[in-house]
């Protein structure tokens, strides 16, 4: 009899995408500024909602947002908006469309300013993946410090739907922070 993998709670379903996603994208680092903007947009439209729905309309959003190229999202209009409102592929929510266009802006400011928005990001850790020792899903936080501190730059930076719960989300999401719990097949242990 195989031995059934265990993984963090959140993808231990039977949600097939959700597992994949698990074991191949979440908390491994992400260092491509296209990379990051799709997370930003994913993170961004999961505000109340859980993550299988946004990973279930990944490939929606995708097309809706040029592939999340932050430069051709930048330019989109009113037009755009309206049209985006009916596509039931995303979630048709009026701010976070808006906050998409807004946030490719902000992001494009990031470019400038760092040379690449993945410096930016990766600064708050220095480089470096936090590795996190969690025994299972209830001790996890669902923001930290540091993700507050990103949040509140975020902000005054121009960007939108980026609290400090959506930006712990994000960093996980990109590998800045490793929180696979023990309970995991890929957790590591922690690193000091």
């Amino acid at each position: 009899m195989a031995r059934e993998i265990k993984r963090c709670v959140w993808a231990d379903g039977d949600d097939v995408l959700m597992q994949e996603y698990h074991d191949r994208v979440w908390g491994k680092p992400k260092k491509k500024d296209v990379e990051i903007f799709e997370a930003i947009v994913l993170d961004t439209n999961q505000a109340g909602l859980s993550w299988s729905t946004i990973l279930h309309k990944r490939d929606n959003f995708a097309r809706a947002f040029y592939n999340f190229d932050p430069k051709k999202i930048s330019k989109m209009t009113q037009k755009d908006v309206k049209r985006l409102m009916k596509d039931s592929g995303i979630i048709r929510h009026e701010g976070k469309v808006r906050a998409t266009i807004e946030n490719a802006k902000a992001f494009l400011d990031l470019q400038k300013e760092f040379g690449s928005a993945t410096k930016y990001f990766w600064k708050y850790t220095g480089g470096k993946v936090i590795k996190n020792n969690f025994k299972n899903h209830k001790s996890l936080p669902s923001k930290t410090d540091l993700s507050t501190k990103m949040s509140k730059d975020l902000k005054k930076r121009g960007f939108r739907f980026t609290g400090p719960v959506m930006c712990y989300a994000f960093m996980q999401g990109i590998g800045m922070v490793d929180d696979h719990t023990k309970e995991c097949f890929l957790y590591k242990g922690k690193i000091s």
